[in-house]
This record gives structure tokens, sequence and C-alpha cells, in this order.
């Protein structure tokens, strides 16, 4: 069945598509909630806070391009979290292209992005459309600050640091094993992939407005180096992410280490299987709704050039939130008026980087950032 809701949520069930339903509704969007189960779709929906006053209907669809078209067809945005999306998202994207529909994603899959880029940018930008992955706080809002930093000329390095309180999904635990195990981390050096050491381990990284250090990791390379990559500004991009909590982190590298040991032998299908057991032993349950109390975040970019330096500092709360909003802003922008840029593009080449700052300031999600500049 082809839909008269302008908004497609695929992966309505999951944390962050409630969050992505919630913004919708303030937006006062239709949308259709989509996934691979109704009665999960619709239990899902139920607990979202004022859902009454939407309007969405609730559609259960194969994960198959021939389906997805089908449900695509008449939609004018897809907001896609069904991940891992280098196992799941090449069908979403395809049907995106066969229907003719602006495609959105939350991953931070760094070769999920240069797949999107090298194999479905041009196809997209064809046909005026926007190939939008990573659309998500722990890469945008850093991207923000980033940009923030290059108003300044002269500046060709970025050096970036994004943080938050709390703990990751489900969906995002599964994410960061599949990275660990299948993909390598790259980081950008003089506008070339450089691969991240195998055995980097945690870095001890000073983290801006406090005394104690962090743990940080590399965090599957993130999305900033493809997205800077073919930015005239940029030569450089590397960046370390973590979480407050230093237990935690310390951690990780235990557990990856010994996945990567227990699917290295078998086959690709066999390892996401394997991967999504263990993914399920680490983290089973949905995470509470997030407290802004509690759940803070801070993205630091310093940015460097041979006669210039500027610091960008975002203080905030509540990522998976912010995901939610810009998703959801990322929409209401589409509807109205076509992107700055189609094909493969990132949050800010697409809407702007002051757009999207101000859309997560009006939400009170984040502080005006704090700026320091040398040179």
């Amino acid at each position: 069945m082809s839909t008269t809701k302008p908004v497609i949520v695929y992966g309505a069930s999951g944390y962050t598509g409630r969050l992505i339903c919630e913004y919708l509704r303030e937006y006062n969007l239709p949308f259709v909630a989509a996934g691979r189960d109704k009665a999960r779709v619709q239990e899902a929906m139920d607990k979202i806070p004022g859902i009454e006053t939407a309007t969405y209907e609730v559609v259960e669809v194969a994960h198959a391009v021939g389906p997805l078209t089908e449900l695509f067809t008449g939609a004018s945005v897809v907001c896609n979290t069904v991940g891992p999306f280098a196992q799941y998202g090449h069908e979403v994207v395809e049907a995106c292209i066969a229907a003719g529909t602006h495609y959105l994603d939350t991953t931070g899959e760094q070769d999920w992005l240069i797949a999107c880029d090298e194999q479905y940018g041009q196809a997209m930008a064809d046909l005026g459309l926007l190939l939008c992955p990573g659309l998500a706080q722990m890469y945008t809002t850093g991207e923000i600050a980033a940009n923030i930093c290059l108003e300044t000329p002269g500046l060709d390095t970025l050096d970036i640091q994004v943080f938050w309180k709390g703990f990751p999904t489900i969906a995002s635990t599964r994410t960061i094993l599949v990275n660990a195990a299948l993909s390598k981390a790259y980081y950008l050096e003089q506008n070339q992939y450089v691969e991240w050491p195998a055995d980097a381990g945690l870095y001890d990284v000073t983290v801006p407005g406090q005394h104690q250090t962090e743990l940080a990791l590399p965090w599957g390379g993130t999305s900033h180096p493809v997205w800077f990559k073919r930015d005239p500004r940029v030569a450089n991009v590397k960046v370390l992410g973590g979480v407050f909590n230093r237990a935690l982190m310390q951690g990780v590298p235990q557990i990856v280490a010994a996945v990567v040991e227990q699917v290295k032998d078998l086959a690709v299908e066999e390892k996401y299987t394997v991967l999504a057991e263990q993914a399920a032993g680490v983290m089973n349950e949905m995470p509470p709704r997030e407290n802004p109390r509690i759940n803070t975040s801070l993205d630091s970019v310093y940015a460097s050039g041979p006669l210039g330096r500027a610091h960008c500092v975002i203080y905030g709360n509540c990522n998976y939130k912010q995901t939610g909003l810009l998703q959801a802003y990322a929409a209401h922008s589409l509807l109205q008026q076509a992107p700055q840029r189609v094909g493969f593009a990132s949050g800010c080449q697409a809407f702007g980087h002051s757009e999207l700052l101000g859309t997560l300031r009006s939400f009170g999600l984040v502080m005006e950032p704090v700026l320091t500049v040398h040179g």
C-alpha cells in the first residue's frame, strides 16, 4: 500500500524511532509508524506522551525493496532507524530511490556513510533527493560546533570530542559491536582516509569544563571524516568519543576484543547473528526516558590552521532527544523547501548549521555555544 502521509518513520518501535514520532507530533506532521511487527510498533506508539493528538497510522512491512517501495510511494521523507545500517540500510535507500523520497537516518557506522556516498549519492542527486545518513546528536551536534569554528578563515584541521552521560540503547549497543567486529575506522589526513590502529585502545582525554579526565575511543571513526572529506576548508579530521562513566569505558575494549575473537572465522551472516546475541547480552532492555538533569552531552571542537585557532564547546542534554528532534526538524524542513544540497550530504550541509543549532536551542536541548578564537 502507498501512503498519503508525508513522513515514514521506519523502525518506529525502537527508542530513537519513538522520539522521532514524538517530535513529529510537535511539528504537527502526519506520519506512518512502520516496522516489521505491527503489534510491537503499536505498543511503542501507545507509550509516547500526547500521541493521541498526532495524526499517524501504524503499518507492518517486510524488510525488502519491493514492500518498502510500495509503502514509501506517496511519502516525501523516510526517517530510518533500522540498524545495523550496513546490514539493513541498502534496501531502504534503494526503496527511497524507487519511490522518490528523501532519506534520513541516525547511523554512526562509518562504512555505511562511505557506502551511501559512493554507491547511492549520485543516483539520489540525479533525482533531486537528499541522502542524509548520520543525522544524530553524536555526530550532528559536533558538526555544528565544527562549522562554527570554520567561520574563522584559515583553519583546516578539526580535533573533535563527543561525550554524553547515560547508557546506549539496544540498537546502539549492537551497532558498536558490529562496527568493531566487521569494519575499519578511519580519520582524515590531508583529505585521505587513514586507518586508526586496531589496537589503539582507550585514550585519556581532557574534557572542557571539568577537572577530571575521561576515557575515549575512536568510536568507529564516526561520520565527521566522511562529511568533511569534500569540504575545501578541511584537510584533517580526528574524532574521539565516549560516555561519562570510566568503569563502563574501561570495560568496552575487553568486551569488543572477546566478541571479535568469537566471530573472526565465521561467515558474514553468522557474524551478524552472533553479534546480535552478544549485544543482547550486554544491553537487552530499553533504557529509561532521558532526564535532562542526568543525561548531559558535550561536543568540543578544536579547529586549527597554520596561523589560527578556534575552540567551540556545545553543552547539552538528552542526546537521544536531540537526535529525535533533528530528524523531525529535517523532515519538517524538507516538506517546506528543497535542501541546500541534494545527494549525499550531512545535516549541516543540507539544512545549515545555524538552523540546526537554533532548533536545538529552541527546544532547550543545548546551551549557547562557547567559542574562543585566537589568531
